[in-house]
């Protein structure tokens, strides 16, 4: 769809005096080329019902659209921007509903329709890990593809692998239950107002279900405990998740064939699900 039915952000912007909110972690994305090739990650989306997550003025809202999504929902917490949203509803008549709520109070899978699903946000970043853990944590897993934007930071925590300095917790609960990769880098400057830092956007596949890890609460619990001390070895590092067992951290790491003078950046996302197992079974009742 053409975006000559809508007028440029920046007017909407000053016509409905949409500045952004700090509190609220909100940086805007008013380049549409740039909006566009974020929605084209999605892929084919001719079939799918697919929610944003703070949509703002609404930027990726548009390329979303444009991109000839079936059906889009928009969740937005900050009324302000529900004129301008509205505008791009009428554009698109049957194709947009517009939800006001908390995203981490919603329950998306009940407000889209059924079918392929998928998730499409610049997530604000105050919320951004939590949506994460609520997305890879439900049961059943409602979206087929999540096309998500972080903190590079975050972003490079999401994608790392075991060796490298950004692998931890955040790697191995996603991977865990999805196939990551970093889809696109975006600079500070691409947003109004600029954050301090770049962005990333993750594009995250779920895993054939029968190759997920199902127990994501231990494999949290375990990986907090081994990251929250990440200069020491598990031995020492384990000992708050093992104060939760029968077992102390060198039984729970034997039984998982884990070396106790390791350090967890060595660890494969492998051997921390065979962990969580292990701290699971050994959980005093």
């Amino acid at each position: 769809m053409s975006e000559d039915r809508l007028p440029p952000l920046r007017e909407v912007i000053a016509a409905h005096d949409l500045g952004a909110k700090k509190s609220f972690g909100q940086h805007f994305l008013l380049d549409l080329n740039l909006t566009r090739k974020i929605a084209s990650l999605a892929g084919d989306m001719s079939d799918t019902a697919a929610i944003e997550i703070g949509p703002g003025p609404g930027g990726l809202t548009r390329g979303i659209l444009e991109h000839g999504v079936k059906h889009l929902t928009v969740i937005e917490k900050d009324a302000r921007f529900l004129g301008a949203l509205g505008e791009i509803r009428t554009a698109y008549p049957g194709q947009m509903d517009i939800v006001e709520a908390d995203a981490l109070e919603v329950d998306e899978a009940g407000v889209l329709a059924p079918g392929r699903r998928v998730i499409l946000s610049n997530l604000p970043y105050n919320v951004g890990t939590l949506l994460l853990i609520k997305w890879l944590e439900a049961k059943p897993l409602w979206w087929a593809r999540a096309v998500l934007m972080f903190q590079r930071e975050v972003a490079d925590r999401i994608v790392a692998r075991p060796g490298e300095k950004a692998y931890g917790r955040l790697a191995i609960l996603a991977q865990s239950v999805c196939e990551a990769r970093m889809g696109l880098k975006v600079p500070a400057r691409a947003f109004t107002p600029p954050p301090k830092v770049d962005s990333a956007v993750v594009v995250l596949t779920p895993r054939p279900e029968a190759e997920r890890f199902a127990d994501l609460k231990a494999l949290g619990i375990v990986t907090g405990s081994a990251f929250g001390q990440r200069r020491k070895t598990l031995r020492k590092s384990l000992a708050q998740a093992a104060s939760k067992t029968t077992q102390n951290a060198d039984e729970l790491l034997e039984s998982a064939g884990i070396d106790p003078g390791a350090r967890a950046e060595t660890v494969s996302i492998e051997a921390f699900q065979t962990l969580a197992q292990v701290w699971r079974k050994a959980t005093r009742p």
